[in-house]
C-alpha cells in the first residue's frame, strides 16, 4: 500500500549548483519529500527533459547565482531550452512547483538566476504552491537562517496540496530513510588484489608521516596536472601564508582571463584514522567495497555517488571522497539521531534540528567552525552503519581558484602553464582551536613533481578579449588580484601596438613589504598599480579610499573613455564600500546628484562594464 501511495506521489528535485551548496539543499528537500511519502528523484537541472516535468506531482528547484547573475554550469542547458521563444505559452500549465535560491547580497544581481528561472516558469504557466525562498550568504545564520523557516512552510503546503490517506502518516524523523545506494563488501580475490593499490602510502594510517596519499583521484573530465612550484610569497614574519602555485598540464588549452582551476583535496591520514577508530571500523577499513542499489527502481532511475569503476575501501572513501572536516549542516544531526540510544545525546541532537533553535546550531557549528569529525567525537554513542555512510557524510567537492596568468601563452606549445594565487587558511576560533581550510591545508603539502587531478572552467567575470583596448579599472584586495593579473597578461600578450599605461589597479593589502603580490610586474604590463596598504600608516587606508583619492582619473576612464570596472576579492563589506566610493566619484567629478550617480552605476552594470567576482 505504501509503495502504491509513493508511486502516485512522484516528486522531482532539480538543482543548479556551482560549489555544492545548492545540491546540499536539494538533497535535504528530497528527504523532506520522502518523509511525506513521495517517490522522489534528486538530480541536476541539465539532466532533465523539460517535456518530462508534467510527469511529477511536484517539482522543486534549487538554484544558486554565479558570476554576473548567471545560472550554474550544470543548469545552463536547461535554461537555454526553457527560455526558447519557440515554447508555446502555457506549455507548463500542469506543472506545480516551488523554488529556493542561494545568493550573496554583496553582488549587484542578488539571487538573479533564481528569480529569472522562477519568472520564466510562471510565464510558461507553471503554478507555484509556495512563496519562493531565498538565502543570503551574508546572513549571520548562513543558508539555514532562511532555508529552515521556508522548508517548514513548504512542508505544510505539500501536506495541504497533497494530503495523505487517513491511515497513513509521514515518516517520523527518528526512522531512517533507506538510501538509494548503499555499500557492501566485494567478496572476490581479484578485487582484493586490485584494491591493494589503495592501501595507505606516505605512512598514511601508520603514524609515520601525516601527509595525504599521492595517488590521483578519479574525477570526470579532469586533467592531470604536475606541480612545478609551490612557493610562499608573503614574508616569513607575516601571519598569512600565501602561495604562488605553478602547474603544468599536457597540451594546449585556451581559457580567457577569469577562468578557474578546481583542485580536489584529500583528508589527512590522522583524521581518517580518528574517524575509523570512533566508528570502530579499523578491522574492515581496507577491505574492498562497492555501491549496491537498494531497489531495482534505484538502479534504473539514479546513479551511485561515485562511478562503479572507482576502486574503494572505507579508508580511501574517507580520504578522497567524504568531507569529514566540513562544518556539519542541520540535516547531518537529523541523521545522527537515528543511530544513538543515549537519551542525553538524542535530546541534544534534536535541539540542533529544531527550527526554533537555529541559534543553538549556529553556536555549536558555524561560530567555532566545528567539523563533522569533531561533532562525531562529541557524541560517542552514535554508531553509523558503514553501509550507509555516504548518505550521512557529504561528498568532498573541489575548490575553485582563479587562474593568475592566461593559459594560452604562445611560448608553451606542448604544455600549458597555470598560475594560482592561494591563501592558506589557518586561524584560531573562539574556542581557541586551530582551524585549517580543507583544501588549502592539502594544497600546502603539495611538492614539485606531484601529480593531481584538476578541472578548468570559464570564470564568472565574463571577461572578453577586447581588441580595441577599452581602459580598465581593477579593484582587487588580497588574492582577488589573481584574475586581474591574468587580464593584464592577456592584454599585454595580445596587443600589437605599444602599451600606453592607461589601466588602473587598486590593490589592497596590509603591508607593502609583507603581502604585496606581483608588485614588480604591473608597470611592465601597462598597468599602474595604486596600493592601499592598510597598516603602513597610522590611519588605515583601503581600496575605496584610494578610489576617492584618484576620483578624476577614475571618472575619466569610466565616464569619458568607456572603461570597464572589475571588482575581485572577498565578499562582505568590500564590494559595497567600492560601490559607494564609485558613486561618490560620479557625484564629485560628474556634478551629479546621488540618484543620478547611482543610476549611472546601474547603467554600467547593464552594459557589462561593472563586473564582480567575490567569494
Amino acid at each position: 500500500m505504501t509503495a502504491q501511495i509513493a508511486e502516485a506521489r512522484k516528486a522531482l528535485v532539480l538543482y543548479g549548483s556551482e560549489t555544492g551548496n545548492a545540491q546540499d539543499i536539494a538533497e535535504e528537500l528530497g528527504r523532506i519529500c520522502e518523509r511525506l511519502r513521495f517517490a522522489t528523484s534528486v538530480c541536476e537541472l541539465d539532466s532533465i527533459d523539460i517535456r518530462h516535468l508534467p510527469r511529477y506531482k511536484i517539482v522543486l528547484f534549487v538554484v544558486s547565482t554565479t558570476g554576473q547573475g548567471e545560472l550554474p554550469i550544470n543548469s545552463r542547458k536547461f535554461w537555454k531550452v526553457i527560455r526558447s521563444a519557440r515554447l508555446p505559452p502555457g506549455c507548463l500549465k500542469t506543472v506545480r512547483f516551488s523554488s529556493f535560491g542561494l545568493g550573496d547580497s554583496s553582488y549587484p544581481k542578488f539571487n538573479w538566476a533564481h528569480r529569472k528561472l522562477y519568472n520564466r516558469l510562471v510565464q510558461l504557466g507553471a503554478h507555484a504552491i509556495c512563496n519562493r525562498g531565498e538565502s543570503d550568504e551574508q546572513f549571520p545564520d548562513g543558508i539555514d537562517g532562511t532555508f529552515v523557516p521556508w522548508s517548514v512552510e513548504l512542508r505544510k503546503r505539500l501536506l495541504e496540496e497533497y494530503p495523505l490517506p487517513d491511515s497513513v502518516e509521514p515518516i517520523p524523523d527518528y526512522i531512517p530513510i533507506e538510501p538509494k545506494w548503499t555499500l557492501d563488501f566485494v567478496d572476490t580475490d581479484a578485487a582484493s588484489r586490485e584494491t591493494s593499490a589503495l592501501l595507505p602510502r606516505n605512512g598514511a594510517g601508520t603514524g609515520i608521516q601525516d601527509l595525504p596519499t599521492t595517488d590521483l583521484i578519479t574525477i570526470p573530465n579532469s586533467l592531470t596536472a604536475t606541480i612545478v612550484a609551490n612557493t610562499r610569497i608573503t614574508a616569513a614574519s607575516h601571519f598569512q601564508d600565501t602561495r604562488h602555485i605553478i602547474l603544468t598540464i599536457p597540451g594546449k588549452h585556451d581559457y580567457p582571463p577569469g577562468a578557474t582551476a578546481t583542485i580536489y583535496p584529500k583528508n589527512f591520514p590522522s583524521d581518517v584514522s580518528d574517524f575509523l577508530s570512533l566508528m570502530h571500523w579499523n578491522d574492515i577499513a581496507d577491505n574492498p567495497i562497492q555501491f549496491v542499489a537498494s531497489t531495482p527502481e534505484a538502479a534504473r532511475e539514479s546513479r551511485p555517488p561515485l562511478a562503479p569503476s572507482i576502486l574503494l575501501t572505507l579508508r580511501s572513501l574517507l580520504t578522497s571522497h567524504l568531507d569529514i572536516m566540513a562544518i556539519p549542516r542541520r540535516s547531518f544531526f537529523g541523521q545522527l539521531q537515528q543511530y544513538t540510544t543515549d537519551e542525553m545525546h538524542l535530546e541534544r541532537l534534536q535541539e540542533f534540528t529544531s527550527p526554533e533553535l537555529i541559534d543553538e546550531l549556529y553556536d555549536y557549528t558555524t561560530r567555532p567552525r566545528r567539523s563533522i569529525l569533531e561533532a562525531i567525537s562529541d557524541f560517542p554513542s552514535v554508531r553509523l552503519p558503514w553501509q550507509k555512510i555516504c548518505s550521512v557524510i557529504p561528498m568532498m567537492r573541489g575548490r575553485q581558484f582563479s587562474i593568475a596568468k592566461p593559459v594560452n601563452t604562445p611560448a608553451e606549445p606542448t604544455e600549458t602553464r597555470i598560475d594560482l594565487l592561494i591563501a592558506i587558511v589557518r586561524y584560531r576560533t573562539i574556542i581557541k582551536r586551530i582551524r585549517n581550510g580543507v583544501a588549502t591545508r592539502y594544497i600546502a603539502t603539495l611538492q614539485p613533481g606531484t601529480q593531481i587531478s584538476i578541472t578548468l572552467q570559464d570564470g564568472g567575470l565574463g571577461i572578453k578579449r577586447d581588441g580595441n583596448r577599452l581602459p580598465v579599472v581593477m579593484v582587487a584586495p588580497g588574492t582577488g588580484v589573481a584574475p586581474m593579473r591574468a587580464l593584464a597578461w592577456e592584454r599585454y600578450l595580445h596587443t600589437s601596438s605599444a602599451i600606453n599605461v592607461q589601466d588602473l589597479l587598486f590593490f589592497g593589502c596590509r603591508n607593502k613589504s609583507l603581502d604585496e603580490y606581483f608588485g614588480h610586474e604591473w608597470s611592465n604590463l601597462g598597468v599602474e598599480m595604486l596600493g592601499a596598504y592598510s597598516r603602513d600608516q597610522r590611519e588605515k587606508v583601503y581600496v575605496q579610499d584610494m578610489i576617492r583619492q584618484q576620483s578624476a582619473r577614475v571618472f575619466s576612464l569610466l565616464a569619458e573613455r568607456g572603461g570597464i570596472v572589475f571588482v575581485c576579492g572577498s565578499s562582505g563589506r568590500m564590494p559595497q564600500a567600492v560601490r559607494q566610493a564609485l558613486t561618490d566619484v560620479f557625484v564629485k567629478e560628474g556634478a551629479m546628484v546621488i540618484e543620478d550617480a547611482e543610476e549611472f552605476l546601474k547603467r554600467l552594470e547593464k552594459e557589462g562594464r561593472y563586473l564582480q567576482e567575490t567569494w
